[in-house]
């Protein structure tokens, strides 16, 4: 289904974000990128923070584990050389040729990123999002051959995930659902048999739609998770909403070492267009 460019969009891709909510992209870093990604992460890995146990599976039986999921936050503000390779994926070429065709052209970047891990034996997150009931920062709607999704998560894979391992799990096509989400679904009491966790290499790339339902499975691989999360959103959409409009105010003075492109995504809501 991939172009055997990866920097171009095909229509066989817009098809499957169309129907099913989520598009994966492999090989969408080479080992090069992947490698630094992993290196700055080890470097900081005193800045890792893990959640209480049972705080993003709310405490459901098949979705609760040993311990609570890591974070680390602030990764495009690290010190060079650290920073850098995160800051690639800001607007590297494979997200940028497919946020323009699912958020529109001045699409941005509403928060994030930051990094999620998992040891084997971390929970899961419940899952959320759909169709119904309808959300206007995160809606989905498709017409005259255009897709306009006013929220798009890109989640770049850091390391490998098998099938069966856990992590990113979604119910393909529910960001068009007009039916509210089944009681026990969420907490996987009863997954009706509609869950889908994607199997993927270190390097692929996962775009979804905010308002699929989605979640994550606990993790049972024996290494470790690593996904590294960027929330998108059209100029004039705000997810996470703030005071402030100008990437400085936003993020601080080191994004003045930014690139003009880089620079503007981290602006806020508005019709600004540089």
């Amino acid at each position: 289904m991939t172009s055997s460019n990866p920097f171009v969009i095909t229509e066989e891709e817009k098809y499957y974000f169309d129907l099913r909510g989520y598009l994966v992209v492999h090989d969408a870093l080479s080992r090069d990128e992947i490698e630094a990604c992993n290196a700055a992460i080890d470097h900081f890995r005193d800045q890792m923070v893990f959640l209480e146990k049972g705080r993003m599976s709310d405490n459901s039986p098949a979705l609760t584990a040993e311990e609570g999921r890591g974070e680390i936050w602030g990764i495009l503000g690290w010190p060079a050389p650290h920073r850098d390779p995160f800051r690639r994926l800001l607007v590297h070429p494979v997200v940028v040729s497919r946020l323009n065709a699912f958020c529109g052209r001045r699409f941005r970047l509403d928060h994030g990123p930051w990094l999620i891990t998992g040891r084997r034996g971390s929970d899961g997150h419940q899952l959320h999002g759909g169709g119904e009931p309808f959300n206007a920062t995160n809606w989905f709607h498709q017409q005259n051959g255009q897709i306009h999704c006013r929220a798009v998560t890109v989640s770049w894979q850091l390391t490998d995930v098998p099938a069966g391992a856990g992590g990113f799990c979604c119910i393909p096509g529910s960001h068009k659902s007009r039916e509210p989400i089944p009681q026990d679904l969420p907490s996987l009491e009863d997954d009706m048999g509609l869950v889908v966790q994607p199997e993927l290499k270190a390097g692929s790339v996962i775009f979804f739609a905010e308002n699929t339902t989605h979640g994550t499975l606990p993790w049972k691989a024996d290494h470790e998770r690593r996904s590294a999360l960027y929330k998108y959103t059209e100029r004039a959409n705000a997810r996470d909403v703030g005071p402030y409009f100008t990437p400085r105010e936003r993020h601080g003075d080191w994004v003045d070492e930014l690139t003009p492109e880089q620079q503007a995504l981290l602006y806020g809501p508005g019709m600004h267009t540089a």
